[in-house]
């Protein structure tokens, strides 16, 4: 039952990655993704993307595939010991699909999914690896050291070159984000002070 949860997630993010133009020049879809173990941990944040209902976009296939998914994923705590304080840890949300914890392995890309409700700022924070995030649903301000902000809404992508601080924030409306990595993957983030 598991494998398949993550198989059809895989199917639709690898069809979802493929037809967007954007990611595919970014980083194509990896070719030498292989199935792993999941150590399922879960945090409030699978909670609260549980109950959400503020999305005012239709649903689409890789946005229910990654909540369903979401009941069996190793969720990141990724600044706990850090200052950043309970209510983002409490809210913010983010699992691992390709990669370190993730249900499939690859060395060409990692891919997460970021879910965060409404008035909730993720703070500067920084990393080696190049990421490009294309929102799945709802919307938010990205922010990047040196560019302009830009509010993105469904079907808009942002990227972020090898350690260029940003941070994003959501207002009235949560956001999901499929995130991708071409490289840098041993090294996590860090918030930028």
């Amino acid at each position: 039952m598991a494998r398949e949860v993550w198989d059809r997630l895989l199917a639709e993010a690898k069809a979802m990655h493929e037809a967007d133009e954007a990611l595919t020049e970014f980083c194509p879809f990896p070719d030498d993704v292989t199935p792993q173990e999941v150590s399922y941990f879960q945090i409030p944040p699978h909670d609260l993307l549980i109950e959400e209902t503020g999305f005012a976009d239709p649903e689409t296939p890789i946005r229910r595939a990654f909540i369903d998914a979401g009941a069996l994923a190793k969720w990141r705590e990724t600044y706990k010991g850090t200052d950043i304080g309970d209510d983002f840890m409490n809210r913010f949300g983010c699992y691992c699909l390709i990669g370190e914890g993730g249900a499939f392995q690859s060395d060409q890309m990692a891919a997460w999914v970021v879910y965060m409700p409404p008035h909730l700022h993720y703070p500067w924070h920084h990393h080696p690896g190049e990421e490009m995030y294309r929102v799945i649903g709802g919307e938010g301000r990205f922010m990047r050291k040196g560019m302009p902000d830009e509010w993105l809404k469904t079907g808009d992508a942002c990227e972020h070159a090898s350690n260029q601080p940003h941070a994003l924030d959501t207002e009235d409306s949560p956001i999901m984000a499929y995130v991708v990595w071409r490289n840098g993957f041993e090294t996590p983030p860090v918030l930028t002070h």
